[in-house]
């Protein structure tokens, strides 16, 4: 009896408690934003092939200027000895930025965007982790607001040797928002098929660089799911309440859109899979995510059909990320041990 006594004694000594969490991950903030990156590829690709000189100059331009913006706020406003440029989340905003862009859109007003969106909506926050908004989406909202004629003058594709001279057309959502507003579905007609637009195949095409090929952003969204970058809850639950709601508007009146050419459309794919999913300005919970994907759906078809702008997107996802603190507050998975009530 000694001798058990003794021997469960020491195996009780080599217990060792510390402070939570008790497991670590292999996840890091680069392996994370650097996968994103490379899940943006697909995309960047056919943003060259559709827009050619123009996407370069304006991605090229967003990239450099925001990683130039965090680094200059981190050495000469904040004084930090943290290097933050390298670990991916400057690059990632640049390029997200360009993809909410016209490829014509001059550099100047690139560098305005770029400013907003790593000096306003991250770094006055306190950097990446801490920001409410998504950063972006912030660039893209202000310049939409300062620069309206500009950031809704769409190049068509195939113009690839042009930049500020390109011919503009107008965009499916354009197209859509006529028809909602004269109530003649026949404008509808406009529009290439669903097809054409979920590969981008057609010639009249306009729009954002990273709007114009839903197969491009669906090849990403695979990959980062295939890597565990992030969940189905989000993208799925926007894409199926746009996918209902527009199609309960669609057989209420044919003045509005099929559902399939409203997902395919504007920037529905680009955010649902790249911006709303960010890990900052999302909820946490599983639950927390599908509530958060449903009204930013919601949101974003009714800004369409009834807003005063074609696009929804940028503003529904910046309208729930105001709300993400809340949805984590109240919808949270219970304490290990927690009497139900």
């Amino acid at each position: 009896m000694k001798f058990v006594v003794e021997k469960e004694k020491r195996n009780m000594s080599k217990l060792i408690v510390s402070l939570s969490p008790h497991a670590h991950g292999t996840d890091t903030v680069e392996k994370n934003m650097y996968g994103v990156i490379i899940a943006l590829m697909p995309a960047l690709l056919v943003s060259f092939y559709f827009f050619g000189l123009g996407s370069a100059i304006v991605c090229a331009t967003s990239v450099a200027a925001c990683v130039f913006f965090e680094w200059a706020i981190n050495k000469f406003m904040l004084k930090s000895e943290r290097n933050t440029v390298c670990d991916g989340s400057a690059i990632l905003t640049g390029l997200l930025l360009g993809f909410n862009l016209p490829s014509n859109l001059p550099i100047w007003i690139i560098i305005i965007g770029a400013l907003f969106a790593i000096g306003v909506a991250k770094m006055t926050f306190g950097g990446l982790g801490n920001n409410l908004f998504n950063p972006a989406l912030v660039g893209r909202a202000a310049l939409l607001v300062a620069f309206p004629a500009q950031m809704t003058t769409w190049p068509k594709v195939g113009q690839l040797t042009s930049y500020l001279d390109a011919e503009t057309g107008a965009t499916p959502l354009a197209i859509m928002k006529e028809a909602i507003k004269t109530g003649n579905a026949s404008v509808l007609d406009q529009l290439p098929s669903s097809l054409d637009l979920f590969l981008g195949n057609h010639p009249d095409g306009a729009g954002a660089m990273g709007e114009i090929c839903a197969l491009a952003l669906l090849l990403g969204l695979a990959y980062m799911l295939w890597k565990k970058i992030i969940t189905w809850h989000i993208p799925v639950s926007i894409i199926a309440t746009v996918f209902v709601f527009s199609g309960l508007c669609h057989l209420a009146s044919p003045a509005y859109a099929d559902p399939f050419s409203v997902i395919f459309s504007g920037g529905l794919m680009l955010g649902a899979i790249f911006m709303a999913t960010d890990y900052v300005t999302s909820p946490m919970t599983a639950k927390g995510q599908l509530i958060y994907g449903v009204a930013i759906g919601v949101l974003t078809v009714v800004i369409r059909n009834w807003g005063a702008y074609p696009e929804g997107m940028s503003f529904a996802i910046l309208i729930m990320n105001a709300f993400t603190p809340l949805i984590n507050t109240y919808v949270k998975p219970k304490r290990f041990g927690e009497v139900v009530k």
